[in-house]
């Protein structure tokens, strides 16, 4: 709305002092002569603005003028939690409030407070996506995020890996992980609940980026008494990550293979790598690195190359040394028919 994008522009004057018509344009999404229009309705309502022409010109406002239209709405006062994330943000549809929000609470902020807040602001930054992977397209994650808020019942159509399902569903809380929106939520009763239940009683985890498609929220729903999310999360991801890896590997690693370790395994990883044992002769350490079923370690214990052994157990360095064996039989074929 028109209002709102004035007052956006107000505080992004007193935030940041004089600005030129294309840095509001570019702030607001709007075009230059829409910010034209904007400076006039400010000016009319009686702000003091001053417009400046020149290379060094832009609008500013008059020294000493501040606003005091800086309370926040309900859906600002939401939106801060994200504060660090503004591509999350977006995609639970709330990118203008939460810009908003900050805008405001920095002019409400004393001046000193205020300039921190900007070089915090310019010096770091927060890119919660994991590298080398496209995220995930989730088109329904801002009506999910509004039926989880008002606590309304959803009905999804979802795609497992053992094909397509239908399921009523009381959501429960979104959770942001590695740059992947995880939907937690509570089988509906009636048929279309869902299988036995868990650990948590009905209490599941959904990839939101498979749902395919969704009926309007339905009626409201009670949450569980003394449900707790983050704990809910914290139990599930480690009971997940404890199933995956369920043996060790013995290795020897090269100087590089052990700084590869965090890179390549993540915490497991660099965890391994911290309990090294001591170099032998040529530099090189034994670690014990979690790993999970022998056909996956395989192809992930290939990924270090060269730089490691596979000590133990007998299956597993087996299992590496024929998948080596088939790779030097194929790669050597190639060179005899080209030769």
């Amino acid at each position: 709305m028109r209002a709102d994008r004035l007052l956006q522009m107000l505080l992004l004057l007193q935030n940041r002092g004089r600005m030129t018509a294309p840095e509001l344009a570019a702030e607001l999404e709007v075009s230059v002569r829409t910010v034209y229009r904007d400076a006039e309705a400010l000016v009319a309502s009686g702000v003091p603005l001053c417009a400046e022409r020149g290379p060094e010109g832009g609008y500013r406002l008059l020294e000493g003028y501040r606003t005091r239209l800086t309370g926040l709405t309900g859906e600002e006062a939401d939106s801060l939690w994200l504060a660090g994330m503004p591509s999350a943000a977006a995609e639970l549809g709330l990118g203008a409030e939460l810009a908003t929000a900050q805008l405001k609470l920095r002019a409400a902020l004393p001046a000193q407070l205020a300039e921190r807040t900007r070089r915090v602001s310019e010096r770091f930054h927060l890119d919660a996506p994991a590298w080398f992977r496209d995220a995930d397209p989730v088109p329904h994650l801002a009506r999910v995020a509004e039926a989880v808020w008002e606590q309304r019942t959803l009905r999804v159509h979802y795609r497992r890996w053992r094909g397509e399902v239908h399921r009523e569903l009381h959501p429960l809380g979104l959770v942001l992980k590695g740059g992947i929106w995880y939907l937690v939520a509570r089988s509906a009763p009636g048929p279309d609940g869902g299988g036995e239940a868990g650990p948590h009683g009905s209490v599941r985890t959904y990839r939101v980026s498979r749902i395919l498609g969704l009926d309007p929220p339905g009626e409201r729903f009670e949450r569980p008494s003394g449900f707790d999310l983050a704990a809910y999360w914290a139990e599930v991801s480690g009971r997940l990550e404890a199933g995956l890896r369920q043996s060790e590997a013995l290795l020897r690693v090269s100087p590089r293979a052990l700084r590869l370790l965090p890179m390549r395994f993540g915490a497991v990883g660099a965890r391994a790598a911290r309990e090294a044992g001591e170099p032998d002769g040529d530099g090189w350490r034994r670690v014990v690195l979690p790993v999970e079923s022998t056909p996956v370690a395989v192809g992930d214990l290939l990924r270090l190359g060269a730089e490691a052994e596979v000590l133990g157990p007998a299956e597993l360095r087996a299992a590496v040394a024929e998948e080596v064996r088939t790779l030097a039989r194929r790669y050597g074929r190639d060179t005899a028919e080209g030769a």
